[in-house]
């Protein structure tokens, strides 16, 4: 390469970086939550399903919690004037056969659904009711215990994950 090569694509790469530094885009989770909107509170999320897990309720609660104060600058409170008011119940919750192999049961499915009801008091037509439903696949030789202690996290994290976007962003 000859001496003016070198240099021009020095130029070249100074300019990039000087062009990727000065970048503002970022990716976020949520789409601008309106300025005039400075709190939230989330309500016990009750089990209403027919059969009842007793840690998912207090766990989706508590991890909606955190979520929007990790996540938005909103303040967290529990009088009744919060500009968003977030409550729900699980809905569903069952295990389903879904592949037999013979006469066996190969995997099962666990559904959890959760019904949601956001309120926003500063603006009635953004207000949701919504069911939120997400099925986690288990091997069959695990009993139903089995598969709750080891699928738990992931749906907490699915359910929270997709109620805080069916609130904070456009999708």
């Amino acid at each position: 390469m000859t001496k003016n090569t070198i240099s021009y694509l020095i130029g070249i790469c100074i300019i990039c970086l000087f062009c990727f530094a000065t970048c503002k885009y970022s990716f976020e989770d949520t789409s601008p939550i309106p300025t005039d909107v400075k709190t939230f509170r989330v309500n016990y999320f009750e089990n209403k399903a027919q059969y009842i897990n007793s840690q998912l309720s207090p766990q989706i609660t508590e991890k909606l919690k955190q979520k929007i104060i990790n996540t938005t600058r909103l303040q967290q409170t529990n009088a009744d004037d919060a500009h968003y008011d977030i409550s729900g119940y699980v809905s569903q919750y069952y295990a389903s056969t879904i592949s037999v192999s013979g006469n066996n049961s190969s995997g099962n499915r666990l559904t959890v659904g959760v019904h949601l009801s956001f309120v926003n008091h500063l603006d009635d037509k953004k207000n949701i009711e919504a069911d939120v439903v997400r099925t986690f696949d288990y091997d069959a030789n695990k009993s139903l215990s089995e598969a709750e202690n080891a699928l738990n996290s992931d749906m907490v994290k699915n359910i929270v994950d997709e109620i805080f976007n069916k609130i904070f962003s456009n999708w």
